[in-house]
């Protein structure tokens, strides 16, 4: 696989349908930008219809004709995700890829519509339950992907198995790098369970090393810092590089994490990128993989 994957090598994608999560803004609207570029239908799932609108229009300022439509998606509410499958697989022809963009990150202590702790919910449940929903869909599209955004705090992540909804302690910035180590474990069980049942349908991981999104608005060190360290860094369209290649690239590796190449994978142009062992660990896997079929009540029909 050689390195160095940024926007400009995203080959025509004519004919083909992505759904992007949280696509009005940051990674989410680069990705959906590039990809109505290259010529894809982008569904742009969001929560807010008046910010999805208006970052459709930023992108048709750029992309004349560019084939959006919007769908409505709160992944703080598991009823809105199966909403906005059955609306997917209702209304369009075709799913090609799906893009599990949209997170949040350090809020203070929330909950979900279910009473998920919020970045549990967000951030691991409610991509884990749309990704299984929409599986049959992806699965009539030869070639079809799924990507997972993940990124550099999985490094931290350590999960508390006995208080996954922070009901006895919530430390906002580790429940964030656990929610991101989930979303490669997820990954890992998702790539075996794909290969081991012969299917069509592929999984990747990415991550947009340190870039400038809206996921810093809880942070107030993070607003200070990006805007200093801007140089060095990735913008957001750059953070997008790795979600690209996971999604389009031909040589893509099923079940490998994606992301930026340079400064120990802060910054630069894409390529595979390392992981934790404990990212790599089947039996955490299978365990996370049991209690999210549990909590969301979706099974994916891979058995």
């Amino acid at each position: 696989m050689a390195k160095g994957f940024k926007a400009k090598d995203v080959a025509a994608q004519a004919g083909k349908c992505f759904l992007v999560t949280g696509a009005n803004t940051g990674l989410g609207f680069e990705t959906s930008k590039v990809l109505a570029a290259k010529g894809a239908r982008v569904l742009m799932a969001c929560r807010n219809e008046d910010k999805a609108r208006k970052a459709m229009e930023r992108i048709r300022m750029a992309v004349p004709g560019a084939n959006l439509s919007y769908v409505h998606l709160d992944q703080a509410d598991i009823g809105s995700v199966h909403d906005c499958a059955h609306r997917v697989i209702a209304d369009e022809p075709r799913l090609d890829v799906l893009v599990n963009n949209a997170g949040v990150m350090f809020p203070p202590l929330e909950r979900t519509a279910q009473g998920h702790e919020l970045q549990f919910g967000v951030n691991h449940l409610a991509p884990f339950a749309l990704t299984g929903l929409l599986l049959p869909k992806l699965a009539e599209v030869p070639g079809s992907r799924v990507v997972i955004t993940s990124s550099l705090a999985h490094k931290g992540g350590n999960i508390d198995w006995d208080d996954l909804d922070a009901h006895k302690s919530y430390k906002r910035t580790q429940r964030y790098s656990d929610s991101k180590l989930m979303n490669l474990l997820h990954l890992l069980e998702l790539d075996r369970r794909l290969k081991a049942a012969g299917s069509a349908v592929t999984a990747y991981a990415c991550h947009p090393g340190f870039a400038k999104t809206d996921l810093d608005r809880h942070s107030g060190f993070f607003r200070v810092f990006f805007p200093l360290a801007g140089v060095i860094f990735n913008s957001a369209a750059q953070g997008a590089w790795p979600t690209l290649q996971a999604a389009t690239a031909p040589d893509a590796v099923p079940g490998e994490f994606y992301g930026p190449q340079r400064l120990g994978g802060a910054s630069g142009p894409s390529g595979i990128s390392k992981r934790t062992d404990m990212a790599r660990d089947p039996e955490l896997a299978q365990r996370l993989w049991t209690i999210s079929e549990q909590m969301t009540g979706v099974r994916y029909p891979l058995d």
